[in-house]
């Protein structure tokens, strides 16, 4: 038999291990309270911090298709109004340049623009490599993009020889056609950031839309004189491949909208969009520098302080 001392030395080390084994949970169990809600916080942390990005990703997306929307609305209008009446869409783009021509005579040589709307954008480095290709220079009115791929895109136009020129920053119609001093901040910020990546203090521009919009909640003259006080010159086109409208258009449709209407004019400024969805204008591009550059007595050249200004409406208040 086992001594009394034994069995109660047998007792107290039981009851030590249950005390130990004991500890050793509390001690789990506090820490595994403290760290699942850490580990939990971090989850939902991480999980808000993805659906806020998903929140601004569409927010962005909204954002660009009501763009898409007011410029497919302002292409349609403009494009109707041609097709009904059989005749350019704003009859000042006419007037003007005839006006123009007393000042500039018609030259031998027609000379044909190629403006890009709305970039940068992830086609801008294909349109870049094509006008390269072929040493073609273009004019691109671009918007507002801060993230860090865009800016080698903006460096890479001004680099290459080509003109670039203001579109807007936002290109939000609601925003930037609600005044005056509305249009006034847009545009400065957007002029400040292109002089901040580039280097360049750009001095062209183009109106969303156009100066012939119907969209503008203040008056289009009004705009233009203040641009006028600013020493800037404004671009509208008088020849459009329609690439912004409603629906997309083939390559074959754009080079046929582009190639059938410059012949009218001895100064064409032929308006084309630089956008993620307009691949079609990218397929088109080669095609009609080919063709214009087969043509006798043709220059394509970027937009210069020297081209005769195409515009749709004119400042009749000063």
């Amino acid at each position: 038999m086992s001594e009394p001392k034994d069995i109660a030395l047998a007792v107290r080390e039981k009851r030590a291990r249950r005390v130990q084994n004991l500890k050793k949970a509390i001690i789990i169990s506090l820490f595994l309270a403290i760290l699942l809600p850490i580990l939990l916080c971090i989850i939902l942390f991480a999980r808000v911090g993805h659906l806020e990005k998903e929140l601004e990703e569409l927010k962005a997306e909204r954002e660009l298709q009501k763009v898409k929307e007011a410029d497919e609305q302002v292409e349609a209008a403009l494009s109707s109004q041609s097709q009904d009446t059989g005749q350019e869409p704003e009859e000042s783009i006419k007037v003007f340049a005839q006006e123009e021509a007393e000042v500039f005579p018609e030259a031998e040589t027609k000379k044909v623009y190629l403006t890009f709307d709305d970039g940068p954008s992830g086609n801008t480095e294909a349109i870049l490599d094509i006008l390269a290709r072929y040493q073609v220079h273009g004019t691109f009115f671009v918007v507002g993009k801060e993230g860090e791929a865009y800016k080698p895109l903006y460096r890479r136009i001004v680099e290459e020889g080509h003109t670039i020129g203001m579109h807007s920053y936002s290109h939000r119609y609601n925003e930037i056609y609600a005044s005056v001093d509305a249009y006034a901040r847009d545009l400065t910020k957007l002029q400040e950031y292109i002089y901040e990546v580039t280097g360049t203090w750009s001095r062209i521009c183009r109106f969303p839309g156009g100066s012939s919009n119907t969209v503008s909640q203040v008056d289009m003259e009004d705009l233009i004189a203040y641009l006028e006080e600013q020493d800037i010159d404004y671009f509208d086109w008088n020849v459009s491949s329609l690439d912004a409208t409603g629906r997309k258009l083939s390559a074959e449709e754009i080079v046929g909208n582009v190639l059938n209407n410059i012949e009218e004019y001895s100064t064409a400024v032929v308006l084309m969009h630089d956008a993620d969805d307009k691949t079609t204008t990218v397929e088109a591009l080669p095609v009609i520098i080919e063709t214009l550059q087969s043509m006798e007595n043709v220059e394509i050249l970027p937009i210069t302080d020297d081209t005769v200004r195409v515009q749709h409406v004119l400042n009749k208040k000063k």
